[in-house]
């Protein structure tokens, strides 16, 4: 990376102040870690402030981050004690505030040489455009890009007592062959608005031209009817794979491995009643990677165990009470990386998947990232 890009230049800011800010005392990721996860924050792990200084691929903090990195550099007496500590505004001296408020204005200035545009980057025709969405809203993409959303198609078994499903009823529903109805139309609806300049075209994993699979790619639904999802999940490796053990003990579940090698069973939570199995709780996946077929374009998995699940996938960033949130979660929680995904536990109620809040921290099960 050249050593004017701005982007360098606030991680190496940023390194510094670790490293130099104090003389004699060189402060460790860990305990920088320790004072922007304390007072009921975000945690924020090693690895995403290791993300930050990155000198190949600096992921940029959000504002709210340099905010707190600004107040924890205002005092040596953050460091005071174990663990150490991130202050309240309100306790900081005068000399100490001023301290603070010239350093924030620095780094916001730096984020914002930063986030500017530049030709090449990831805001330009060319590039990759996973970053661009993750600034922007994971369902906003540059203007007149095509967008796929890949649902199975129902088997026949299941149509063939469906008189509107049949090609030959005066009043056939084509949209009756699409699984997963509830979530297609809902992300459909959030996607045109988005991206009114775009076209948005909805598919059955068996209907996909070649040029479908070079868009913007969004699949909907499980592996066992929507082969899409199958494929590209094999083609992204990620950490967590779907178990279709349906006639098992215990049922289908998702497996995920963890950094230290363990697999571990995520599964949704069923009741009995009246002989009839009750679903209270699915588990649900979020992935976002870059498309397999494209490398300039997105592919994004929506996936439950249960259409519950896969609903409550969709929603965590379509609903306008969670998704400003959650989305924030994801800039925050994953930067500049090239796939990230999030398994969450779904509540159900009354048969209705209800919308995961990914900013808290019993609601997420599992999650993973990749950087560049």
């Amino acid at each position: 990376m050249d050593s004017r890009d701005p982007r360098l230049i606030l991680a190496n800011r940023l390194r510094a102040l670790r490293d130099e800010r104090w003389a004699g005392v060189k402060v460790r990721q860990t305990q920088l870690a320790e004072a922007l996860s304390g007072n009921g924050r975000r945690s924020v792990s090693v690895q995403l402030i290791s993300s930050w200084e990155s000198q190949k691929k600096p992921t940029i903090p959000p504002v709210s981050r340099l905010e707190d990195i600004a107040t924890f550099f205002a005092t040596r007496r953050s460091i005071n004690g174990q663990p150490s500590r991130l202050l309240d505004i309100e306790a900081l001296t005068d000399q100490e505030l001023a301290a603070r408020d010239q350093l924030a204005e620095e780094l916001m200035q730096l984020r914002k040489n930063a986030t500017a545009p530049r030709p090449g980057s990831a805001d330009s025709d060319e590039a990759n455009e996973i970053i661009t969405s993750l600034r922007t809203g994971p369902w906003h993409f540059a203007a007149g890009r095509d967008i796929t959303l890949i649902c199975a198609q129902v088997p026949q078994d299941y149509l063939k007592d469906m008189a509107y499903a049949d090609p030959l009823n005066p009043d056939h529903i084509a949209m009756y062959r699409y699984s997963d109805l509830d979530s297609l139309f809902e992300l459909h609806g959030h996607v045109r608005a988005a991206n009114p300049a775009s076209q948005v075209t909805p598919r059955t994993a068996a209907e996909l031209q070649p040029d479908d699979y070079t868009a913007h790619l969004g699949a909907l639904g499980g592996v066992d009817w929507n082969e899409a999802t199958r494929s590209v999940l094999d083609r992204l490796h990620l950490p967590v794979r779907q178990i279709g053990d349906w006639s098992g003990p215990e049922g289908a579940y998702f497996e995920v491995t963890e950094e230290d090698g363990r697999t571990v069973a995520h599964r949704p939570l069923l009741d009995q009643t009246g002989g009839r199995k009750i679903l209270r709780e699915d588990v649900a996946l979020f992935a976002r990677a870059v498309n397999p077929f494209n490398r300039k374009r997105t592919v994004s998995i929506c996936n439950g165990m249960y259409g519950s699940g896969t609903f409550g996938a969709v929603r965590a960033l379509t609903d306008a009470r969670f998704r400003d949130r959650n989305a924030e979660y994801i800039r925050e929680r994953f930067g500049d990386a090239e796939a990230y995904c999030i398994l969450s536990r779904v509540t159900v109620e009354n048969g209705h998947g209800l919308t995961p809040d990914w900013t808290e921290s019993e609601t997420r099960l599992f999650e993973w990232s990749r950087l560049q």
